[in-house]
């Protein structure tokens, strides 16, 4: 399969589509996730177009993933979550449901068990409340 131009991740990228932003540079958009599994979850998209990992240019990959980390700090100082999960899916039958590389930062939360993948929308109010909270400590 070939990247899509016109997929979401894409057509954010490009101005064309709102997020709520959490943070940007020359690698990658932050941005939160509007189906989220858990309170603050927030997924980092890579610039650079490939479909997923599979696909993806490794010195893209090696400029991306300290971001990711730096992220994944961020996520769990603002939203004092008791751990993060990093997830990445690659085509369909592993769960991919946007072809654009994204990584997903979930903050876990003790005792609390995370939401469906894609499941309920959040609200615009706080998902843009929590952008500004964890951008401030990227």
């Amino acid at each position: 399969m070939s990247y899509d131009p016109n997929n979401i991740f894409a057509t954010i990228l490009k101005g064309d589509m709102p997020c709520h932003k959490v943070y940007e540079d020359e690698t990658a958009l932050v941005m939160m996730d509007i189906f989220p599994q858990s309170k603050g979850h927030t997924l980092v998209i890579p610039k650079a177009a490939s479909r997923n990992l599979l696909d993806a240019d490794p010195a893209a990959l090696s400029a991306l993933m300290p971001l990711v980390q730096r992220v994944a700090q961020a996520v769990k100082a603002a939203t004092n979550a008791d751990g993060v999960r990093l997830a990445q899916f690659n085509e369909a039958p592993a769960g991919q449901t946007v072809f654009h590389l994204h990584f997903h930062l979930i903050p876990v939360y003790e005792g609390v068990a995370l939401g469906a993948h894609a499941g309920g929308r959040a609200n615009d109010a706080e998902l843009a409340a929590l952008a500004k909270d964890i951008g401030a400590h990227i």
